[in-house]
């Protein structure tokens, strides 16, 4: 056995890639393209009352760990909708070494549409994750994009106690960039460091999310509906900035997993009627 052959054997199952690609057959959208390797994985797509073509995307290993590299590369082609899922949250676990690194790119074609609506990402203490998502969609496309985040096991003790915590999103169409957004975070420095209650910013709340929604919609309107949705003087906290071109930036923040779900749904909810004219998707996540 070679060095060459070792390595790559060393890798199985720690570098994940997945190929999907959508295309419209007549009324109905579906899968035209998937190739995947562990530790990256997906289901058949659902059956629901609903135009998308809906994907749930998983990882059967139970979670990620330090070194592993994970791509996905969707494509929809012209007319194509596709909504992409995760079956629960993902969990990054503690890493010695390197960093678990994903990397998400969405190529949206001419009037297609992307959902991409996994459930929240869980750092464990002592993890290490880089995340990026590239979004390149055409002038007449529609993108709707959660990417959400607890601040840890949070019930055990362990919020804010990642090494690192890094997400960028970027968004561009053929007139350029629509958004670029990025922010990293990092824990203790040791294992005895005391506990502390991560970015002041937060204002205590270990759940967060941003939500970008992108289409042909009235922007002023949308951020006035999602406003509403933070007047009930609760202790979730959302925050909405229209773009300058086609799109709105929506923030949460959340005391807890079932208000962070309630503030993605609602915001969700509210994409879906203001791009697409479509009601809520229920996704059935047992």
């Amino acid at each position: 056995m070679t060095a060459g052959t070792a390595l790559g054997a060393a890798r199985v199952g720690r570098d994940g890639a997945l190929r999907l690609g959508f295309a419209r057959r007549g009324p109905a959208t579906v899968v035209a393209g998937c190739r995947f390797t562990l530790p990256l994985q997906v289901l058949a797509p659902m059956a629901l009352d609903d135009p998308a073509a809906v994907v749930s995307i998983l990882n059967p290993t139970g979670g990620l760990v330090g070194g592993d590299r994970l791509e996905i590369d969707v494509q929809a082609g012209a007319g194509a909708h596709a909504v992409l899922t995760t079956p629960s949250a993902t969990r990054v676990y503690r890493a010695e070494g390197e960093p678990t690194v994903q990397t998400v790119r969405l190529s949206i074609g001419p009037r297609a549409v992307v959902e991409w609506v996994p459930d929240h990402t869980i750092p464990f203490a002592g993890s290490a994750l880089r995340q990026a998502i590239d979004v390149e969609l055409d002038e007449t496309a529609g993108l709707i994009l959660v990417d959400a985040f607890a601040a840890g096991r949070v019930a055990a003790g362990e919020a804010w106690r990642f090494a690192l915590l890094e997400s960028a999103i970027s968004i561009r169409d053929p007139g350029g960039w629509l958004l670029h957004d990025r922010f990293v975070l990092r824990g203790p420095t040791r294992k005895d460091d005391p506990a502390f209650d991560g970015p002041g910013f937060t204002e205590s709340c270990p759940y967060f999310a941003s939500i970008a929604v992108v289409g042909a919609f009235d922007r002023d309107r949308f951020a006035a509906d999602v406003g509403s949705l933070d007047a009930s003087g609760g202790a979730t906290k959302i925050g909405v900035a229209v773009l300058p071109r086609r799109g709105a930036l929506v923030r949460c923040l959340a005391p807890s997993a079932p208000a962070l779900l309630d503030a993605v749904e609602g915001c969700w909810r509210l994409a879906r009627a203001a791009v697409l004219r479509l009601p809520p998707l229920a996704l059935r996540k047992g």
